[in-house]
């Protein structure tokens, strides 16, 4: 039975934002056998390149747990050898020069040079993911920066990103340089989102991912354009990165503002908090629009359903609150 917002909002997230505890010990499970037969490669091709596997990294919102419903993808980066070769970065892509006596990476070059193809290296994964036990289907990813893999045996489909971890610059940091779509490579670095998310989530007493993953969920609604999950994921961290009071673990008061705040800063630049893609907010104008009127409406009706609430109209409130979430959102019984 649901008599309060407090009811009907736990509910609504324990059975339709929040992934399933359950679902989510059986998929970390998925990833590690899977990192498991990865690291077999080699003894099954003996021209596969020699894997860096003390750097292997879990990226995407599964590992930084901002992931909602449906978990419909797990993000993997495997870090391969660069066997002394060096990297040369460019206003557009960065190159990889193989050494002379890496040949397992030369194979993988363009032809008749000693650059490394991302698109090669990636081939050569989906090769050998195909006999990993239980195999369905590996291909390379639209966006050519990834292999997918999906098995029998799991729903979710792994997306795994073949990559170098590079030496410290001048600067003291070190990156993670994954294929970049046109066959050469970019950097990133997991680490610092990773731990942005961590950091900001803790100062908040950890209310922070609930919220997250709830308005990932308010995104997705059929009612305007969707922001790109990683976008709408950092513009919240912005938030509440500088907000002093701390967010409540009732997730309902932290709507309104939220809502408010996405509502004005769609339309702003939104940087890449690793530092490396400048702004990320590539959202049309038209879409902006879109989007900016939706979260205003449902700020206006999530303070109705606020008031309501504080009047003692559950009822009343939780109708309110259904217009912004949709029917899955549970009705007052």
């Amino acid at each position: 039975m649901v008599k309060t917002v407090n009811e009907a909002f736990s509910i609504f997230l324990r059975d339709y934002v929040n992934l399933d505890p359950h679902e989510t010990q059986r998929a970390r499970s998925s990833r590690d056998w899977l990192l498991s037969q990865i690291h077999l490669f080699s003894d099954k091709d003996t021209n596969f390149p020699r894997l860096y596997s003390e750097k292997d990294i879990s990226f995407g919102s599964f590992a930084r747990r901002t992931k909602k419903r449906p978990l419909d993808d797990i993000d993997m980066m495997i870090v391969l050898s660069a066997e002394s070769g060096i990297y040369h970065e460019f206003t557009d892509r960065i190159e990889i020069y193989v050494s002379e006596s890496a040949y397992k990476l030369k194979a993988l070059c363009f032809d008749n040079t000693t650059t490394l193809s991302s698109r090669k290296v990636i081939n050569k994964f989906i090769s050998l993911l195909k006999q990993v036990p239980q195999y369905e289907k590996a291909d390379i990813k639209r966006n050519m920066e990834a292999a997918t893999l999906n098995l029998k045996s799991y729903p979710w489909t792994f997306d795994l990103v073949p990559c170098f971890f590079t030496q410290k610059d001048w600067l003291n940091r070190d990156y993670y340089l994954i294929p970049d779509g046109q066959g050469h490579w970019k950097k990133t670095d997991p680490r610092i989102d990773r731990q942005r998310v961590n950091d900001i989530n803790q100062l908040h007493d950890g209310n922070v991912l609930s919220v997250i993953r709830l308005m990932k969920y308010w995104n997705r609604r059929p009612t305007m354009p969707s922001i790109y999950s990683y976008l709408i994921e950092n513009m919240i961290l912005d938030f509440y990165s500088t907000q002093y009071t701390k967010a409540s673990g009732y997730v309902d008061l932290e709507v309104p503002k939220v809502l408010q705040y996405i509502q004005s800063s769609i339309f702003h630049p939104v940087n890449d908090p690793k530092g490396m893609q400048g702004n990320i907010n590539h959202l049309s104008r038209e879409e902006q629009d879109k989007i900016s009127k939706r979260a205003y409406s449902d700020y206006l009706r999530s303070l109705e359903a606020r008031a309501l609430e504080e009047k003692g109209e559950h009822k009343l409130s939780i109708a309110k609150w259904s217009e912004i979430f949709g029917w899955n959102f549970p009705a007052y019984t």
